[in-house]
């Protein structure tokens, strides 16, 4: 019994909690079966960011979903959203129905003010109110509002690296610069706005890291800016001022630094306009070069070079000056009356004004402002507008002389060019015969006319009169005078038909500043008188030579020519005589006489009116025939030493001799000898070299060149003339060739024969080839002697082999690689024979 109840109490703890078990089952699923709504995401609070799309789902969860009724969303303020319109703009938000009977709440983009408590709700069986809520909390995400990725201080000035954020809760900042944090410091402060750095320098270059943190919703972000220092433009080359030159291309330069490269441009002050858009001016904006085509006056001014960076602005002005080239717009001739004052005024325009100065036509030197130095009646004075850009230059000539009249060049100068206009100072003076006083009378004869002309000098031009025996010709009415032109010019014409009119007559010139008187003799001329004397002063045998003094002559009736009459004194007719003239600066030579011939002579001198009487009758006998006179040599010394003069010729192997014919002496010359030796000078002594001397022999020539001769060397050169006598004594001349190639003298030696030095050269060749031979044999083994000594120690196998291969098919002789190969030539320069090795050259070469 006992153990049946110990079998059943197990079994209904078993039951009971059979029954427990069901029982919780039971309640589980009557609890799940339990209608309500459900939003997904399951979050009762959802966070979510401004500006972002939202979508929220509300889903039942019944027993029998098609006892679900009036499903719908409510907004904050207890409204219901409607579902999306058909065809219309899509509202900020509506409700979707989703498969699977659930309602989704669409929200396009989220705002601050649609944050607040939602409800999804609906009917269950008609029953039973269905409600889910939901709480969305908007906050506004990290935004970056001010923070560029590439920002730019300035060097030295203070600089705030900009990172503005925009979040909701707010955000803390902190920064880093190249992965390290920053703290605040002297340096560095960090702001709300930004980082400010103090001071900034290049070093300061670099990343810098904004960073960005909202705690509240977790949300970290980093905004990587890069920091490049820029440097504010310096210009650091424009100078002040310019000069361009009117009419000329010009270009300047305005030189600029800062980082970024900063762009150049000018400013023309008067317009306030870019130049780069304006005619003829170009721009370069990197290197600031202006370029002006052609500069114009209207571009004189102030101009601003504007040199720009993103670091900022920085201008310099400068003035422009155009240099206009110098223009002459006055200067007159002017006249003046000797002894008085004269000036003359040269007036220009340029800019700067340009200085003037003055200077006589024909000369260079220039006439210095004040009074001159070498003329104190000189004076130039200056005058100067720069506003204007005129000035006057008065070049003043006090007590004015005849020798200030003349062309005077102005010259206007400037910095741009120089201008050149010429004027002409005329100085009048009272008429003046001066240069008249020292002229001959006028000749007559035969009643031929006679022009007297008188030349008055004077300005203004003066009027001549004339006059004769104290009246005016004009008033005589005389036929046999006649005047023609009044001045400046006047000639009177006589026609001496009686000896009366062989007198003076007087020229009277006369202008505003006086009157001056001039007489002019008419006189008669006359054949010339008797020659005063002739003497032989050179007698050759077919030649001969007079020494003539002429007759007294009057000033103007010269002496024209001299004349000779000659004739064999045997031969009393002097109407057969031989003449000849002579002009009388020519030498006074007879020639074609007979030798050993006595001859008579006699003289006349000549001029225009006609031969004078004969005179100086002589008898003057030739010599007999005899050798040639001596001939001249036609050479002019261009060295001296202390006994002779020296000729030197241009060339140091050669010099052409030249001479003239001289007198034959009564037998024809037939040739000429010359003889020349080199030599030296020792001691005043001419020395010859021994058997160096050459002497040949010309006919029909005057000239001779002389070849092969020794550079610097001297020559005494010997010529003579020959004919049938005999020969005429030496013309001698020292000559000196110029420097040429150094000589050696080499000591006279014993010339062989050409066989001999035929057989010594063979002999050599035949030597060397022996001695070569004989090398080889013994130093390498090769050659003929080698060859002839291998034969003769030969094995009889040796010999066997060779004859096995026949005669014609022996190899030849090899030269081995390091055999001696000579060419050898025999030379012979005709005293000596020289054997060479090596090269074959081929000159003067005899074997």
């Amino acid at each position: 019994m006992g153990e049946l109840r110990k079998s059943v109490l197990p079994q209904q703890h078993l039951v009971l909690a059979l029954l427990i078990c069901c029982s919780s089952l039971i309640e589980l699923s009557q609890a799940e079966l339990k209608p309500i709504l459900e939003i997904y995401p399951k979050q009762e609070v959802q966070r979510k960011p401004v500006g972002k799309p939202l979508i929220l789902t509300c889903r039942p969860t019944v027993p029998d979903t098609a006892l679900v009724a009036d499903l719908q969303w409510k907004d904050n303020l207890n409204n219901t959203i409607l579902p999306k319109p058909t065809g219309r703009n899509q509202p900020p938000m509506y409700t979707e129905t989703l498969p699977g009977e659930s309602l989704a709440l669409m929200i396009t983009s989220l705002s601050v003010e649609m944050g607040g408590r939602y409800y999804c709700t609906a009917s269950y069986a008609n029953t039973e109110i269905l409600e889910k809520g939901v709480t969305i909390k908007t906050y506004v995400a990290i935004t970056w509002t001010n923070a560029p990725e590439n920002q730019y201080p300035t060097l030295g000035k203070d600089y705030v690296v900009m990172c503005e954020v925009k979040a909701d809760p707010n955000p803390t900042i902190d920064w880093l610069r190249n992965g390290d944090p920053i703290r605040t410091g002297d340096k560095y402060v960090v702001q709300t706005h930004g980082l400010l750095i103090r001071d900034v320098q290049e070093d300061d270059e670099g990343i810098y890291t904004c960073r960005a943190a909202v705690i509240e919703t977790g949300e970290l972000l980093e905004r990587t800016i890069r920091v490049e220092v820029f440097i504010q433009p310096v210009i650091v080359s424009l100078p002040s001022e310019l000069e361009a030159t009117e009419g000329q291309p010009y270009a300047a330069n305005c030189t600029a630094t800062g980082k970024p490269v900063p762009e150049i441009s000018w400013i023309r002050d008067a317009t306030q306009l870019n130049v780069a858009t304006a005619d003829r001016f170009q721009v370069n904006p990197q290197t600031g070069l202006v370029t002006i085509s052609s500069v114009i006056q209207e571009d004189h001014g102030t101009y601003t070079c504007l040199a720009k960076n993103k670091a900022g602005v920085v201008d310099q002005k400068t003035k422009l000056n155009v240099l206009v080239r110098p223009q002459i717009y006055e200067l007159y001739n002017v006249t003046g009356a000797r002894t008085k004052e004269i000036a003359i005024t040269c007036r220009a325009k340029g800019r700067p004004a340009p200085a003037i100065t003055f200077r006589r036509w024909g000369t260079q030197e220039e006439y210095s402002n004040g009074n001159q130095v070498d003329d104190n009646r000189i004076t130039l004075e200056r005058y100067f507008d720069e506003e204007r850009g005129e000035s006057t230059g008065t070049l003043r000539i006090n007590n004015a002389q005849r020798s200030d009249d003349g062309l005077y060049q102005c010259i206007a100068r400037n910095k741009g060019s120089d201008a050149y206009k010429t004027g002409h100072i005329t100085v009048e003076f009272a008429p003046d015969f001066s240069h008249m006083k020292d002229l001959p009378p006028v000749f007559s004869w035969e009643q031929r006319k006679a022009n007297l002309s008188c030349l008055a000098m004077g300005i203004p031009n003066a009027t001549i009169e004339w006059h004769w025996n104290g009246r005016k010709i004009k008033d005589l009415y005389d036929t046999n005078l006649k005047i023609v032109g009044t001045g400046p010019r006047s000639d009177l014409i006589v026609h001496p038909v009686t000896r009366q009119y062989y007198s003076a007559y007087k020229c009277i010139a006369t202008n505003i500043h006086g009157t001056a008187e001039h007489d002019m003799q008419l006189k008669e001329a006359r054949v010339p008188d008797f020659v005063s004397e002739a003497k032989p002063s050179q007698l050759t045998a077919t030649t001969m030579t007079f020494d003539i003094r002429g007759p007294p002559t009057e000033l103007g009736l010269p002496i024209l020519a001299f004349s000779v009459q000659y004739k064999e004194a045997l031969n009393p007719d002097w109407s057969s005589a031989y003449n000849r003239s002579w002009s009388p600066d020519s030498p006074y030579i007879v020639e074609g006489l007979r030798p050993q011939t006595e001859y008579s002579f006699r003289f006349a001198a000549r001029n225009q009116v006609g031969l004078g009487n004969w005179g100086v009758n002589q008898q003057q006998s030739t010599p007999r025939r005899s050798a040639p006179e001596e001939p001249k040599p036609l050479h002019h010394p261009e060295q001296h030493d202390q006994e002779e003069p020296v000729v030197v010729s241009p060339y140091s192997d050669h010099f052409e001799l030249r001479w003239g014919v001289p007198a034959d002496n009564g037998e024809p010359i037939d040739k000429y000898q010359i003889k020349y030796c080199p030599g030296l000078k020792m001691s005043g002594t001419w020395t010859e070299l021994e058997n160096s001397c050459n002497t040949v022999e010309v006919v029909e020539t005057t000239s001779f060149e002389m070849t092969q001769l020794n550079g610097n060397t001297y020559y005494r050169i010997e010529l003579k003339a020959h004919n049938a006598i005999g020969y005429s004594s030496p013309a001698s001349i020292i000559m000196k060739t110029t420097r040429g190639i150094d000589i050696i003298q080499v000591a006279e030696r014993q010339v062989f024969s050409s066989a001999a030095i035929v057989g010594i050269a063979l002999g050599g060749v035949l030597l060397l080839l022996f001695v070569v031979d004989l090398l080889c044999c013994v130093t390498v083994h090769m050659g003929v002697m080698a060859t002839m000594c291998r034969k003769a120690k030969r094995s009889p196998s040796e010999i066997d082999d060779e004859a096995k291969l026949g005669r014609d098919e022996k190899e030849p002789l090899r030269t081995p690689t390091g055999s001696i190969k000579q060419n050898s030539t025999i030379e012979f320069d005709g005293r000596f024979v020289h054997s060479r090795s090596g090269e074959i050259i081929g000159k003067n070469s005899a074997v």
